[in-house]
Parts: C-alpha cells; structure tokens; sequence
C-alpha cells in the first residue's frame, strides 16, 4: 500500500483604496494507493518539483522477463 499525505496552504490577499481583503484556506489530504505485488518496494522513489509528485515503482526482474504472444490472424 503506497500512502501519499500532505497539506494545502493557500493565502490571497487584496489591498485596495476602499478596502482590504485577506482570505485563507488550509487543510490536509491522504490518498491510499494499493500497490500490485510485482513491485520492488524498497526501491520506490519519489520527487516533488514545481507542484507535481512522482513517484517511481520499479517492478520486480520476473515482471520484466514475462513475455505474452499474441498470434494475429
């Protein structure tokens, strides 16, 4: 099971002449991901860059060596 938490900050902020305005929203999430077993997961890696999350699941070498034949008629 790959679990996946975080949190959201968000502040937005408006100064006018006749007015001034502040607004904030924060709040956290958790997302359960069940993983198939042809995962090697102790070398799952992940990276976060420019607000995108990802995440690597290498699969184990017999998933990689499994060939499926297909006969085209």
């Amino acid at each position: 099971m790959l679990m996946i938490r975080g949190e959201k900050k968000q502040e937005k902020e408006e100064k006018e002449e006749n007015y001034h305005f502040v607004e904030r929203s924060y709040g956290s999430f958790t997302r359960s991901i069940r993983l198939p077993g042809e995962v090697q997961s102790d070398k799952i890696k992940a990276a976060y860059k420019d607000g995108i999350l990802k995440v690597v699941l290498p699969k184990t070498e017999e998933t990689r060596k499994k060939e499926i034949k297909i006969k085209v008629e």
